[in-house]
C-alpha cells in the first residue's frame, strides 16, 4: 500500500502557532490521512519495504527532515530537503493566508473568493516545488503534495 497512515510533526522549539495556523494544520493532517498517495522508488536494486508509511516531519539545522517508517514503526529511511527552494513560496503563502483570514472576518464573499483563488494558486506552486524536491526520492500526487506543503509551511513559519 503506497500511502501515509500516520504523521507526526515535531514543532518543538517553534513558537506556538496562531489559532488559524493550528486549524490549517489540523485540516491538512485529517485530509492527508483520509486520502493520499506516497510511493518510495526502488533504490540500488533493493526492494522498498512496503507501506503504508508513518511520516515524521521536522525542521533541523535549516533543513526539512522527513522520517519514514512502516506502519509497525520499523524505520525505512529519512529524507533531507533544503528549505531554500521553499522560502519564497512559504513567505508568499503566509502573506496570502494572513490576508485571507483577515478578509473572512470583514469582506464580502466576492472579495474573499478573489483572495482565495490567489491563495490556491500559491498553494499549488508550493505543492509543485515539493514534488520537484522529492523527484527520485518519493512520488506523491498533487493533493498529497498540497497537504504536505501546508504542514511544511506551518513548520517553516516558526523556523
Amino acid at each position: 500500500m503506497s500511502r501515509i497512515c500516520h504523521i507526526d510533526i515535531d514543532d518543538s522549539g517553534l513558537p506556538a502557532p496562531t489559532p488559524e495556523m493550528e486549524q490549517e494544520r489540523k485540516v491538512a493532517v485529517f485530509d492527508l490521512l483520509e486520502d493520499n498517495s506516497f510511493l518510495l522508488p526502488d533504490r540500488d536494486d533493493r526492494p522498498v519495504p512496503p507501506g503504508p508509511y508513518r511520516l515524521g516531519l521536522a525542521i533541523r539545522e535549516r533543513r526539512l527532515v522527513v522520517e519514514i517508517a512502516q506502519e509497525d514503526g520499523a524505520r525505512v529511511g529519512e529524507l533531507h530537503l533544503a528549505l531554500g527552494p521553499f522560502r519564497q513560496v512559504v513567505k508568499d503563502y503566509d502573506q496570502i493566508c494572513a490576508s485571507y483570514f483577515d478578509a473572512v472576518k470583514r469582506l464580502p464573499p466576492s472579495q474573499i473568493e478573489a483572495i482565495d483563488m490567489a491563495r490556491r494558486g500559491i498553494h499549488n506552486e508550493g505543492a509543485r516545488v515539493l514534488q520537484e524536491r522529492l523527484d527520485g526520492k518519493a512520488e506523491i500526487d498533487l493533493d498529497t503534495a498540497r497537504r504536505l506543503f501546508t504542514l511544511i509551511s506551518v513548520l517553516n513559519r516558526g523556523a
